[in-house]
């Protein structure tokens, strides 16, 4: 239950942080564009660097295979979530279905999955974590893509391979195993920056909720259902495989808990950039994430209750 309960006070801690952004954007102390840059910082500077100094750390064995399997296990999250978005999301409306198929199937974990992870489990958790994020980059540029646009895009597979979280976690990854750790006043530097992560995260996906219309949304019943595949299913059923195997608790709840969180934001630039339907991507965004806050706690009882 203490599981359950710390992850409950940081997603209100979140929750209080996204309420400020909500407002920020109804007084225009944040605008679109302003939201935007905003989301740019933390994905091109603070989120590389959060992951970049969860791999200033002593060498250890047991660390290097946590995380080994950490990267297996996402990928085989990802590969899950896929096939059952194939089989539980079908419509006539092909723009639509092929939206809710990546909602499910892509987890905010860089914005939401770090401040969480590190809120929880601390530096070791986000460590496992960067395992998860670097095979999020390369299934959503890929598959994801794919998915949403028709069609391969291959500078974006490119530039997917070359982008700042997949730099941070190759270079913190070489300087791990070298056993390299940067001087005091870098790594100080740094770490103050990384602790923005959260409150500009925070800020970021409130001013993004307060561009929906919420009224509309509590009438559209097809997207609670996607949610509950995003938030519930996807989880639990990783959950309920991988507790089967002799894995390191951490790791697993890192991932079970990565795998919780709610949408990516990415989906918002995909249906921009893709032509898609803008406004159905940014409810599922909103809806998904408004809800984790009473989901993951009750996944979190679940996990706790099963390894123990």
């Amino acid at each position: 239950m203490s599981l359950a309960f710390t992850a409950f006070n940081q997603i209100m801690i979140m929750f209080f942080i996204i309420i400020v952004g909500v407002i920020c954007y109804k007084t225009k102390l944040i605008d679109k564009d302003a939201n935007k840059k905003l989301a740019d910082l933390v994905l091109m500077v603070v989120n590389p660097l959060v992951i970049f100094i969860s791999y200033q750390r002593e060498f250890d064995k047991e660390l290097l295979k946590g995380l080994l399997i950490s990267l297996l296990l996402a990928l085989i999250t990802h590969i899950f979530g896929i096939l059952i978005t194939l089989l539980l999301l079908r419509s006539r409306q092909h723009e639509k279905v092929v939206l809710e198929r990546f909602a499910v199937v892509y987890s905010n974990c860089g914005f939401i999955g770090i401040p969480l992870v590190n809120g929880i489990f601390g530096s070791e958790g986000v460590f496992y974590l960067t395992a998860y994020m670097t095979i999020f980059n390369l299934v959503v540029w890929t598959h994801g893509a794919i998915t949403v646009s028709g069609k391969t895009d291959k500078k974006s597979i490119i530039k997917a391979l070359l982008s700042p979280s997949v730099i941070a976690t190759v270079s913190g990854f070489v300087l791990f195993v070298l056993g390299i750790l940067i001087p005091k006043p870098i790594y100080e530097a740094v770490n103050y920056i990384a602790g923005m992560n959260t409150p500009m995260a925070m800020l970021v996906a409130g001013a993004t909720i307060a561009q929906t219309d919420i009224k509309k949304l509590i009438m559209k019943v097809r997207i609670y259902y996607v949610a509950l595949l995003k938030l519930i299913v996807l989880p639990i059923a990783v959950l309920l495989i991988f507790s089967m195997f002799n894995i390191s608790r951490i790791v697993l709840l890192t991932l079970v808990l990565a795998a919780a969180c709610p949408t990516a934001a990415t989906i918002n630039l995909f249906a921009l950039r893709f032509g898609k339907d803008y406004k159905y991507a940014s409810e599922m965004f909103a809806v998904t994430t408004i809800l984790c806050s009473i989901t993951i706690p009750i996944v979190m009882i679940i996990a706790n209750y099963i390894t123990g």
